[in-house]
């Protein structure tokens, strides 16, 4: 079986645009003007109404002009983003930055921005304004070459930002001279209906109607488009005959609202008295969910007495049916999503039906078995599932979590969550985003118990792999403590473990022996292998490398790897293989140190660990001069000075990478000489990670 690979930062130079999913219809002039003004100002924002078409007629845009930035096109969706603290950070993902360290986000970002010819787009804004005009203004500072192009209710309030509204679109009479036929609504209206009723024909006999529903709905796309879906049952005109009536019925009904918000909600609603009963509450409490899910969890939040399990799946299916609910699926499988105009919708009926703490904790407990499960299975055949899984669920992940520190009886959830969820911190790319989330969990459940050991180990080794290895002792020997107070015999070894990391990172090699070989002892007959014996085994086995014990250590990790292939751990033995090439190469078998190191490469692929790769292109660095390779080890150096920028405290701060690091710069300098040395080194800065990697395994192309 071949295996999904993920790229090693998340960073891919062309951007990461989301697919157009469906055929884009008109908006000629305005795409003109975004290019324009674009051309003009560093910071366009796109203003209208919900559902009027923002974020599409920017999809569109940016597909367009992506060969233009020479770095990218990069998107980020903050529509369900609930805390503004998160902005800086959500962003950061979305460039696929998977900063270790324990910097500022902003810092971050900055860094990573400052010498890339990008265009960075920030969707739905307007319920985080002051966090987005914040942050884009620092961007903008810190890159002269950065675009940013946002879609808001309203404008960011800043002095350089052009504003470019969204009308709806052309309806029928808005040009005398226009024919029906090529009118913009009505060419929206008939390609929907087309997708809806294939043999839908736009003619001579039901032009006129179909012109009369697009003056009706405003030339509103969401609009059209949930009017589209009623002609599986309805011709056109008993479509605007129904609209009428109930376009008459709003009437007077608010005298403060915008005609076109009225006409939104009227095709809203429309659609939500399109659907039966049931299918309406299911709308409602799907709105619980941020970004898409799956049909195992709509079964398991949404279900009760009133909406048994067994029911869902058609209810699910109805909702496609009706346009409610987008449909996508990939090699991971089927996932649904709520669109978001409409996800609002659903949440203003959960509240009046008063079930929306019910859901939230549904949603909550839903996120916390799963999480466990994962956990569980982590170590095992299927760690690349779970790494893809929780990657994709890692919006409702933080959903789950904001509800549980907001809710004073959810915040103990909050830390079996967090805990339970180590391995996405360290392993997934999210190691600051889990550091905020732990110190905000410990700091609301202050009393002394299992599940607060735990989340103090957790923290520690999160902060470890920032390389903080000040922090992660500190974490460590709290657990420690409490673990004794409370009993927790389990904790006290690992916390023994996370203390012998810190002192690895800190250099204290006698220390980090005697702490881990402890824990190490008393974790041999525990069934749970990571994350406290076999990354004990690969540490110890460092320490040993730098100690001059070179057999004992390569002993500890052939059986490490045994073990890893046994159970089919692969994280683990990504570590093991870059650890193996470090005795082989001070051993003076630089060959077979360089078949290790690659290997760690090769199956660093497949996950999101950007920490892992740098550390295993520092060790691949100094193989290639072992191997007179001097001109490749070069650019991988140029390559690790610029990525690391971006992904952390340089080397982690750890003597026994920073000390062999500078070593292999002066040999490097001695055998080319500082001129040749510059060039090569300079080329290698241009390279970001995915492509170091490719250099490193010998792919790259020639």
């Amino acid at each position: 079986m071949r295996l999904p690979m993920a790229t090693p930062s998340g960073w891919r130079r062309e951007g990461n645009l989301p697919a157009e999913l469906t055929s884009f219809v008109g908006r000629t002039r305005l795409l003109a003007n975004l290019k324009r003004h674009l051309g003009e100002s560093r910071l366009v924002t796109v203003t209208g109404i919900g559902g009027v078409g923002k974020s599409r007629t920017v999809l569109r845009f940016a597909h367009q002009v992506r060969a233009q930035y020479a770095d990218g096109v990069w998107f980020a969706d903050l529509a369900r983003l609930q805390d503004a603290g998160m902005v800086k950070h959500t962003i950061a993902s979305a460039l696929g930055i998977a900063d270790q360290s324990s910097r500022a986000a902003s810092e971050t970002l900055s860094e990573w921005v400052a010498d890339r010819q990008m265009l960075l787009i920030i969707d739905t804004c307007e319920h985080l304004v002051q966090g987005c005009a914040e942050l884009v203004e620092e961007l903008l500072n810190s890159n002269p070459n950065l675009k940013v192009l946002a879609t808001s209710r309203q404008s960011l309030h800043l002095p350089y930002e052009h504003v470019v509204p969204v009308p709806p679109l052309q309806v029928p009479g808005d040009d005398p001279a226009e024919s029906l036929f090529t009118n913009e609504s009505v060419q929206l209206f008939a390609a929907r209906a087309g997708a809806v009723v294939p043999d839908f024909v736009l003619d001579e006999h039901n032009i006129g109607t179909v012109a009369e529903l697009c003056r009706r709905l405003d030339g509103i796309p969401l609009a059209l488009e949930l009017a589209a879906v009623r002609l599986r049952a309805l011709s056109v005109e008993q479509i605007l005959g129904l609209l009428t009536d109930r376009f008459s019925l709003l009437a007077g009904a608010s005298r403060t609202a915008l005609p076109r918000h009225q006409t939104l909600r009227a095709a809203i609603g429309w659609s939500h008295e399109l659907c039966d009963p049931a299918e309406r509450l299911l709308w409602a409490r799907l709105s619980v969910f941020a970004g898409d899910f799956e049909l195992d969890a709509a079964r398991a939040v949404c279900s009760d007495e009133q909406l048994p399990a067994d029911r869902i799946t058609d209810l699910v299916t109805g909702l496609v049916e009706k346009s409610v609910l987008l449909i996508t699926s990939n090699h991971a499988g089927v996932r649904y999503k709520l669109i978001d105009t409409l996800a609002e919708y659903g949440e203003e009926w959960l509240d009046k039906l008063g079930q929306r703490e019910r859901m939230r904790h549904k949603h909550l407990e839903y996120y916390l078995s799963l999480a466990r499960r994962s956990e569980d299975a982590w170590s095992g055949p299927r760690q690349i599932y779970w790494f893809i899984r929780m990657r994709q669920e890692h919006d409702n992940v933080r959903v789950a979590l904001e509800h549980a520190l907001r809710t004073p009886s959810e915040t103990p959830l909050a830390l079996t969550l967090l805990s339970s969820l180590w391995f996405m911190w360290v392993c997934c790319g999210f190691a600051r985003e889990g550091r905020l989330y732990l110190e905000r969990a410990l700091a609301a459940n202050p009393g002394a118990s299992k599940e607060r050991c735990k989340a103090l180990w957790v923290l520690s080794y999160v902060r470890s792999a920032q390389g903080d290895s000040v922090g992660a002792l500190e974490a460590a020997e709290q657990c420690s403590t409490e673990a004794v107070r409370v009993g927790d015999s389990k904790a006290v070894i690992l916390a023994s473990k996370m203390q012998g990391t810190a002192a690895l990172l800190q250099g204290d090699l006698q220390k980090a022996s005697a702490l881990l070989g402890v824990a190490i002892e008393f974790n041999t007959d525990n069934k749970e292998l990571n994350p406290g014996l076999l990354p004990a085994i690969v540490e110890l086995s460092m320490v040993l490398s730098s100690q001059g014990e070179l057999y004992e250590a390569e002993s500890l990790l052939k059986d490490c790897l045994q073990v890893c292939m046994e159970r089919g751990e692969l994280f683990v033995s990504s570590y093991a293989h870059w650890a193996l090439s470090l005795p082989r190469l001070a051993g003076g078998r630089p060959g077979e140190a360089l078949k290790n190191a690659q290997e760690s490469l090769r199956i660093k692929r497949h996950f999101h660990d950007t920490l892992g790769i740098l550390i295993a292109l520092e060790t691949t660095a100094r193989i290639y001069v072992a191997l007179d390779e001097v001109d490749l080890a070069t650019r991988l150096l140029g390559a690790l000075q610029q990525n690391w920028r971006t992904a952390g405290l340089p080397q982690l701060g750890a003597p026994f990478l920073t000390v062999e690091h500078e070593k292999c710069v002066k040999e490097c300098e001695r055998a080319l000489g500082v001129e040749r040395y510059q060039r090569l080194f300079e080329a290698g800065m241009r390279l970001d990670l995915e492509e170091a990697s490719t250099m490193a395994l010998g792919e790259e192309e020639l």
